[in-house]
């Protein structure tokens, strides 16, 4: 990969985590559990990406490390949102 390739790569990432941040701060606190459990779909599909990530021989040293620390975060991520999502169905069952 040439430096122009990595640059590009580099800056779109800060600007997307920029959006992110930008975007989840203006939701309301009464959204945030629903926003999760969509956003827990999202999270499988980036694991499933991940894995082909870093389970690919075909790429350099780099490509996995960061497919390994992407399996390890998404998947922290949708156990967590399934986490609450539980919590919060469980609010709403009768006693």
């Amino acid at each position: 990969m040439d430096l122009d390739a990595l640059v590009m790569l580099l800056s779109l990432f800060v600007l997307s985590l920029f959006l992110g941040v930008e975007l989840i701060t203006k939701v309301p606190p009464t959204l945030h559990t629903p926003l999760m459990s969509g956003t827990n779909a999202i999270s499988g599909i980036t694991l499933v990406g991940a894995l082909i990530a870093a389970g690919s021989g075909a790429h350099g040293t780099l490509v996995n490390l960061l497919g390994f620390a992407a399996v390890t975060l998404a998947t922290l991520n949708v156990v967590g949102g399934y986490l609450v999502t539980n919590r919060m169905l469980a609010m709403f069952k009768r006693k």
